[in-house]
This record gives structure tokens, C-alpha cells and sequence, in this order.
């Protein structure tokens, strides 16, 4: 498995120009052709940056998607825009927000075609780094089920789980035999069951059993990463919606089940960028023969971190795992969904050539 210190996580801002040729282009302004040169260019850009910074992997920045979950919900039937749900957020000041879903699963899910396969095949032949694909984890469609309106089709939501995982393992072979050879799965759903309350509010209040997320759930993801020659990562986070989170609460209420069942990744992705995810001491409960990527810098403010208090965080953390096996990234990616966080656009940069500059110095 090739080791990258300086890791991104997946998603970059969305340029204004991007924002708004996606509305034309919904509104039948621009045809299919002149908006796909519109994302080209964003992808050209957003591989420029990431290499210009300095970073040992890159992704070509989610600029296609209208969100990280896009893979399961752009292309595949089975949803409809009906925002009759929302979800407790939280921001930094310590404001709760309810913000509504703006999908529901509605039908049985049928996926009509790959989104994954064009990213990676252009940005292939674009990047001159190592380039890595984002797909979301199949548990993320439990932010879109509803008891009341997919329960026809899904009376147990762990049988929609498995037509997701069926999806999935689907894009995950097609992107194989197209040569890629580093996927993440992006699993906040997981991290936030570190939170009581979200445990409640969020999913068992909405027939989804947290006790099942965390045993056959995280089997289902575990089933996903199944491709020969391929480095898997699992990147887990409490939220990342436009500047809010969801949970807050350490690793350890997850760890356990989580760490052992996932056996098919090789590298854990970590949320670190504040007291809200709690110690490192859970990293001890990692196989020996794992990697850590820990997420010590914030995509949700624009202030910079500090790289010598970075460079202290990682060798804490190296007490309870290998300073060996850890790499440094951002908590998240900066645009999870196409809104993007509340950052200025000159932030993005400074805060990959951090990532960059202090971890090529702690493992130089």
C-alpha cells in the first residue's frame, strides 16, 4: 500500500462560475456539451491547486456532483424532491439549526448510470498525482428515509442499505477496471452515532436501529470495498453541511465495532480538529496493520491553524499509534455539499499547503 502523509479528503469549493452554469444548466440555458466544458475546467483548476500545494494525492474536487452523496442520488431512481424531513445541525457559536432533506427515497433504488467513471477517467488524465475517488458509504441513505413515505418500498431500511451496497460495489468494480487504485468511503453517518442524542433524534426515531448501524451496518460497508489492487479508506466525521455538525462526542462509543469490522480498509480517515471529537486515545483500539490520516486541520473556519501545534497534536497522537503509519489532512472536505463551507476562497489554499508543508516536515 503506498503511504501519503499529505492527504486531502474530497471535496473543494465550488468556483461561482460553477454554481451558476449548474443553474443554467438546469434550466435549459446551456446544453449538455458547453456545461460539461464548464466542469472540465473546474476539474483542471481543482487539480492545479491541489498540486500546487503541495499535496502527495489529489481528487478532482467533487465538481461534478451536486454533493459528496451524489453517486447514490444523482443517478439512481428511486428518490423524490420531497423535503418533508430535516435534521438537527449545530455551528460553532452553539446555534441548533433544522435543516430540511431535500430528497426522499420513494421507490425501489435502480441505478441508471455511473457518475464515478467519468470523474476518475478525466481527472486521470489530468493529474500527475496520485488520484483518489470519494463514494459515499450506503448508510448515508439513512439521512434520506422516511418510516412514512419509504417505508412501501423499504419497510426495513437495512434492505435499502443493501440495494445501496449493490450499487456501489457496482461503481467500485467499474472504477478497478478503469485503473484506479484509491478509493474512500465517506461514512459521516457513522461518526455521528458517537452522540446520544443523535442516536435518537436522528436515526432510532426514524426506525433505524444505531446498535444495527454499527454491527451489520458497517459489515455492509465493509462489503463495499471489494476490488483487487485497490487502497481503501474509511473516512469518518461528525457532519459537514455548509459550515455545521451534526455530533458531537470521542471515538471510543464507536471504535471497537468499527475498527474490527471494517477489515477491508487499510486506512482510517479521522476527524481531530477539535475538542468535539474528543482524545486519541481510541486509536488503540486500530489493527497493527492499519494507516491513520488524522483531520487536525479545519475546513468549517477560516483560521489557520498552527503548524508547530499540529506537528505536537500528531506526536500525541503516536502515543497510541505508530507515528509511522499516520499521515495529516483536513477534518473534511471543504464542500460537501455544492453550497460550500463558509471559508474565503483564498483559505482552501492555505490550508492544503499546511497540511503539505507540516507533514512533510514531521516525516521528512
Amino acid at each position: 500500500m503506498p503511504i501519503y502523509r499529505a492527504e486531502v479528503i474530497g471535496s473543494l469549493l465550488r468556483p461561482p462560475w460553477l454554481k451558476q452554469a449548474r443553474l443554467d444548466y438546469g434550466a435549459d440555458r446551456l446544453s449538455t456539451a458547453q456545461f460539461k466544458l464548464v466542469e472540465d475546467r473546474a476539474v483542471d483548476e481543482a487539480i492545479a491547486m491541489q498540486e500546487a500545494c503541495g499535496v502527495d494525492v489529489v481528487t478532482d474536487g467533487e465538481m461534478r456532483r451536486s454533493g459528496f452523496v451524489a453517486p447514490l442520488t444523482d443517478y439512481v431512481d428511486g428518490f423524490e424532491p420531497l423535503g418533508l424531513d430535516s435534521r438537527r445541525w449545530h455551528t460553532a457559536s452553539g446555534l441548533a439549526t433544522d435543516l430540511v432533506v431535500p430528497i426522499t427515497i420513494t421507490g425501489k433504488l435502480r441505478r441508471r448510470r455511473s457518475l464515478v467513471a467519468e470523474e476518475f477517467s478525466y481527472a486521470r488524465a489530468r493529474a500527475t498525482k496520485p488520484l483518489k475517488v470519494t463514494l459515499p458509504s450506503p448508510l448515508m441513505l439513512s439521512l434520506r428515509y422516511s418510516p412514512e413515505f419509504s417505508g412501501e418500498a423499504y419497510p426495513d431500511p437495512f434492505e435499502l442499505f443493501a440495494d445501496a451496497v449493490d450499487i456501489l460495489r457496482a461503481e467500485v468494480q467499474e472504477l478497478a477496471s478503469l485503473g484506479c487504485r484509491y478509493i474512500q468511503i465517506d461514512a459521516p453517518e457513522i461518526a455521528t452515532l458517537v452522540d446520544p442524542t443523535t442516536r435518537q433524534s436522528v436515526y432510532e426515531s426514524h426506525g433505524i436501529s444505531a446498535e444495527r448501524m454499527l454491527g451489520e451496518g458497517i459489515e455492509m460497508i465493509n462489503a463495499v470495498a471489494d476490488a483487487p489492487d485497490v487502497t481503501f479508506g474509511l473516512h469518518l466525521c461528525r457532519g459537514n453541511n455548509a459550515g455545521h455538525w451534526m455530533s458531537s462526542g470521542g471515538y471510543e462509543a464507536i471504535s471497537k465495532q468499527v475498527f474490527q469490522r471494517a477489515r477491508r480498509y487499510s486506512t482510517f480517515l479521522l476527524e481531530y480538529d477539535g475538542v468535539r471529537a474528543g482524545t486519541f486515545e481510541p486509536l488503540a483500539e486500530l489493527p497493527d496493520d492499519k494507516f491513520v490520516v488524522l483531520g487536525l486541520v479545519s475546513t468549517k473556519s477560516d483560521q489557520l491553524e498552527d503548524a508547530a501545534a499540529l506537528e505536537a497534536r500528531v506526536h500525541e497522537a503516536s502515543r497510541y499509534f505508530p507515528l509511522a503509519q499516520i499521515g495529516l489532512s483536513t477534518q473534511c472536505g471543504f464542500a460537501s455539499v455544492a453550497a460550500g463551507n463558509p471559508l474565503h476562497p483564498e483559505t482552501q489554499p492555505a490550508k492544503l499547503r499546511l497540511v503539505a508543508e507540516a507533514a512533510h516536515r514531521i516525516w521528512q
